[in-house]
């Protein structure tokens, strides 16, 4: 079965495709810098160095004229999204810290200083990195109090902890950064904003918003919850963000501790972008609760930034919000997404599905995918296992290594 949970797992491509549709492709194949990349009967313009780039342009509109004219996930545009220009963010790791629900400028400013040095390293810009090093060393000694003001006192000294190995580390990457050593500068940056990781978890008081009471049967993550999942090819480490997707991602933690994935295959593959997995034997589509022999029907749910609340029941395209930003999009390889019916927004279940697709080919930010499917969490480690898995690999096993005491369990 492919991400349209009822239908054949076969792709069906359609013989003719709407000109409308293929006219807004070819819009889309436009630039996104000031190389100008074409397909067609019309060359490709540019500068002769900039091969690579019109690579990546050309496949771009290849994959997307593939995934709309092969109904791949089963939905036919009405109106289309934009590619964004820019820079998107794509590691999941800063996606979830800035989709925490906390309010505190001077941490994200350390947040920002701390992962821009990924940034500076690719163009091996050593006095930006300098920088960006001496602006976090000023947040996290000037701006203490301030980092602090956010922090629920019966946890202050493990944010002052934090801080204070924050600011030791600052020093120690201040030295290698002197030293150019590239590869050492990554993995002293990762350790320091794992560290602002867990300081911002501290500043989280409390769960943001109610969930709406119709859902109230569906079991839901009021916070963050950590899953490794054992394949014949390795393993596989997800954080599912309850914070953002509380129902999709509580059905997924809830099936996670059923032990309901253990053992079942993937049943599908697509190079560069799907790896889904979740269907059982037999012929439900799902998962029926034993208890009450029901096929358990979750809703698609995409909290959008600036916004109170997730949207549930329609897609962002059927209620008009095109350029609308999810909280959590697909812009990073690995988010973890809800498989559906095409027809049915609400009518996904125990499916779910990697998105693969790679940031070098598929600009990130405005797509495809985001707001027509629910994301709800994302792969931070196993890379290059995800990369390996195909269909046919299995589940061995999944558990919850972190957050289980997030989950609440459905009112009957």
């Amino acid at each position: 079965m492919g991400i349209n949970v009822r239908a054949s797992s076969k792709i069906k491509f359609i013989n003719v495709l709407d000109m409308h549709i293929a006219k807004n492709i070819f819009k889309w194949c436009k630039p996104w810098s000031s190389d100008r990349v074409l397909i067609g009967d019309r060359p490709i313009l540019g500068q002769a160095n900039t091969w690579l780039r019109a690579k990546h342009h050309v496949l771009t509109c290849l994959l997307t004229l593939t995934i709309l004219s092969a109904g791949l996930f089963g939905w036919q545009p009405q109106a289309f999204a934009i590619l964004a220009q820019g820079d998107a963010v794509t590691d999941p790791q800063a996606i979830l810290r800035y989709s925490l629900p906390i309010d505190n400028d001077s941490v994200r400013k350390l947040q920002k200083n701390l992962e821009d040095i990924s940034n500076q390293l690719r163009g091996k810009r050593w006095k930006n990195i300098g920088r960006d090093i001496t602006d976090a060393s000023f947040v996290l000694s000037a701006r203490r109090d301030k980092l602090l003001t956010s922090v629920p006192e019966e946890r202050k000294p493990q944010a002052e902890s934090l801080i204070d190995r924050l600011a030791e580390g600052t020093k120690e990457l201040k030295e290698i950064v002197d030293g150019k050593d590239r590869e050492a500068t990554y993995v002293k940056r990762r350790e320091l904003l794992d560290l602002v990781t867990e300081l911002e978890e501290l500043m989280v008081v409390g769960y943001p918003f109610e969930v709406p009471e119709e859902y109230a049967y569906l079991p839901q993550l009021l916070g963050r919850a950590t899953v490794v999942m054992e394949t014949n090819k390795g393993e596989l480490t997800v954080v599912v963000d309850g914070y953002s997707a509380p129902v999709n991602g509580g059905n997924f933690v809830d099936l996670v501790k059923r032990g309901f994935y253990d053992g079942l295959e993937f049943n599908r593959a697509e190079d560069f972008y799907i790896l889904q997995a979740g269907d059982p034997p037999g012929e439900a589509e799902g998962f029926v609760d034993p208890e009450t022999n029901e096929y358990r029907a979750v809703p698609i749910e995409v909290l959008v930034k600036g916004d109170e609340l997730p949207v549930y029941g329609s897609t962002l395209e059927e209620l008009g919000r095109y350029l609308d930003e999810p909280a959590i999009p697909f812009n990073a390889y690995g988010a973890l997404a809800l498989a559906r019916p095409a027809d049915d927004p609400n009518g996904g279940s125990s499916q779910f599905f990697f998105f693969k697709f790679d940031t070098e080919i598929t600009p990130p930010g405005y797509n495809l995918m985001d707001g027509r499917y629910s994301v709800f969490g994302y792969l931070v480690d196993g890379k290059e296992v995800l990369e390996e898995l195909t269909a046919g690999d299995k589940i061995v096993s999944a558990k919850v290594i972190k957050g289980i005491e997030n989950l609440k369990e459905p009112v009957s």
